[in-house]
């Protein structure tokens, strides 16, 4: 371990095309119209897949707008009450629950791909002393399923501390959203390095904490070019040698 590396004693993880991805022959959102379509099917209210598809995409601009605005979580809750408006529907406490519970299905169900060298990287990492841990903006589906679907990738095993923004209520690039996990590491900023997919959230968050920061490119390449990581990592075998451990 030599040079500017040396004091790297934790590193923190972006969950989404970061440590994991979609199959892409299974896209989230199609899978939760699908899913809220058959509750409401159930319920005697059907709509077509035409308004279903316009409201989830309406809903997902409001997502975004919560997301930008770093103003709290955008729970499925919010996104059940944003589409059943959207679309007309009558809606009981009964109908509510079920089409709430319709995302956390879809969460246990859709195809995930563990990131291009993601087991070996955590492997190495662990061995050598580095704790790790995970810095998450959650979407529609809630981190206990995200944590369990780790486990099922035999993933959850490495990490020792986490940051999901709907038990922090906070989203990156806040410090805050960092600084959840860093703790529980026991890692103070500068000894930490980042990695995750997006330039605005992942990169900008970690440097302005005086964290390393790394974009990873391996399964969806959001650099836009306003703010310049330590380097860009398509594979995360990579990782600890650019970290020089």
């Amino acid at each position: 371990m030599t040079g500017a590396a040396a004091s790297v004693r934790g590193v923190t993880f972006d969950y989404w095309d970061t440590l994991v991805g979609v199959d892409p022959r299974q896209r989230i959102r199609d899978a939760q119209i699908a899913s809220f379509a058959a509750v409401l099917e159930e319920d005697g209210q059907p709509r077509p897949g035409h308004a279903l598809v316009e409201a989830f995409e309406a809903n997902w601009q409001a997502f975004e707008v919560a997301w930008s605005r770093n103003i709290g979580q955008y729970t499925p809750g919010d996104a059940t009450d944003f589409i059943a408006a959207h679309l007309g529907v009558q809606v009981s406490d009964g109908l509510r629950g079920r089409l709430i519970d319709s995302f956390r299905r879809t969460g246990d169900r859709v195809a995930l791909l563990p990131a291009p060298g993601v087991h070996e990287c955590l492997e190495v990492l662990s061995a050598r002393g580095v704790k790790l841990g995970i810095v998450c903006d959650v979407g529609l589906i809630e981190s206990r399923t995200l944590r369990a679907r780790l486990h099922d990738l035999d993933l959850l095993r490495f990490f020792d501390g986490w940051s999901f923004s709907d038990e922090t209520d906070v989203f990156k690039p806040k410090a805050e959203a960092f600084m959840v996990a860093l703790d529980e590491m026991g890692v103070a900023p500068q000894d930490a390095a980042h990695i995750g997919d997006n330039a605005g959230t992942d990169v900008a968050g970690a440097k302005a904490l005086g964290m390393r920061a790394y974009r990873f490119t391996g399964l969806m390449d959001r650099g836009d070019g306003s703010v310049e990581p330590d380097a860009v990592v398509a594979d995360l075998r990579d990782l600890a040698s650019l970290l020089d451990l």
